[in-house]
């Protein structure tokens, strides 16, 4: 017999399973902490907690529409927005569509690159606006497909898929602003998927405390 799925998980919850909701949160441990990790230098362990908080909160509301997966990270979206609105001052807007997190907070990534590719990817990242940062995060390390991406980011499918270019560009312009080294910009330019790629897996070389449903 094979592992139950996430949507069987999440009934055997809601009916009262509470192993099922914390081998369900285990399950996407990993790909929550991942979102956070580029983009918030303090306090990730807490926007986790508040990310799988706010999923046992909003559990029956979910009618699998998507998959789970794609349902938490919308959740985890909106759990970060929501931390970078309450830290301005009252009555200030903030539009992700052109602020960046290094405009919201210039301090160096908490990431560990190992390679100057991964420090180049991280840098750039981190200087595009927040929004199309989330879409080539999500893109590059989580695979999600542009049908997904428009899910987390409740949008359509093509708009979704528009942002996703734009997102490449705007990478691309930031590398070579950033990059006085010709070799390192194409070394990096030329690969980018496999060093994306590679960059996930440094994304949880400390992942913090594992939270529980309740």
């Amino acid at each position: 017999m094979g592992a139950p799925t996430d949507l069987e998980l999440l009934e055997a919850w809601r009916g009262g399973d509470r192993r099922a909701g914390e081998e369900l949160f285990e399950r996407h441990f990993d790909a929550i902490a991942r979102f956070f990790r580029n983009k918030v230098d303090h306090g990730i362990d807490d926007l986790i907690q508040r990310t799988f908080l706010a999923c046992v909160e909003s559990k029956d509301q979910f009618r699998g529409e998507a998959s789970f997966r794609t349902f938490l990270f919308a959740v985890a979206h909106n759990v970060l927005g929501k931390h970078y609105r309450s830290q301005r001052r009252h009555g200030d807007r903030i539009d992700f569509g052109v602020t960046s997190v290094h405009d919201l907070a210039p301090s160096p990534s908490v990431v560990v690159a190992l390679h100057d590719e991964h420090r180049v990817l991280l840098h750039a990242l981190r200087r595009i606006p927040l929004d199309h940062q989330i879409v080539l995060e999500l893109y590059y390390w989580e695979r999600l497909t542009a049908a997904e991406v428009g899910t987390v980011l409740d949008v359509p499918e093509g708009t979704a898929r528009t942002r996703i270019r734009r997102a490449k560009q705007l990478l691309e312009e930031e590398m070579q602003r950033l990059v006085a080294d010709k070799a390192l910009l194409q070394s990096t330019l030329h690969n980018l998927d496999s060093w994306a790629a590679s960059l996930r897996d440094r994304l949880l070389d400390d992942p913090g405390p594992e939270p529980k449903p309740s």
